[in-house]
């Protein structure tokens, strides 16, 4: 059973930086596919980055890019979004998905196992 845990997410400042964290429990995390996905109040599932399952590709939704980085740290078993020069319009909660040896895909179908979300609010 695989789980996935987020964490990270809070109250900044429009300007600011977040790092949001995705602990992978149960298998090793350099065989996933791992994306990070974001929902507004009243909007749908929106992606924001991913990673393939062998780390070589990464890919990032535009309003994002520049600003946002995803890695991983295959000895905590972990995947990490670094979010930089944060938008109020990024506030959501923020959810990670994972798919066994899967690419790094923009649609949330793609993923099979999700965490349960971390709040990221960033105040104008």
């Amino acid at each position: 059973q695989v789980q996935l845990v987020e964490s990270g997410g809070g109250l900044v400042q429009a300007g600011d930086s977040l790092r949001l964290s995705c602990a992978v429990s149960g298998r090793t995390v350099s065989s996933y596919a791992m994306g990070w996905f974001r929902q507004a109040p009243g909007k749908e599932r929106e992606f924001a980055a991913a990673i393939s399952w062998g780390g070589d590709s990464t890919n990032y939704a535009d309003n994002v890019k520049g600003r946002f980085t995803i890695s991983r740290d295959s000895t905590k078993n972990t995947v990490y979004l670094q979010m930089n020069r944060l938008k109020p319009e990024d506030t959501a909660v923020y959810y990670c998905g994972g798919r066994a040896y899967g690419a790094a895909s923009s649609s949330p179908y793609e993923y099979n196992y999700w965490g349960q979300g971390t709040q990221v609010t960033v105040s104008s």
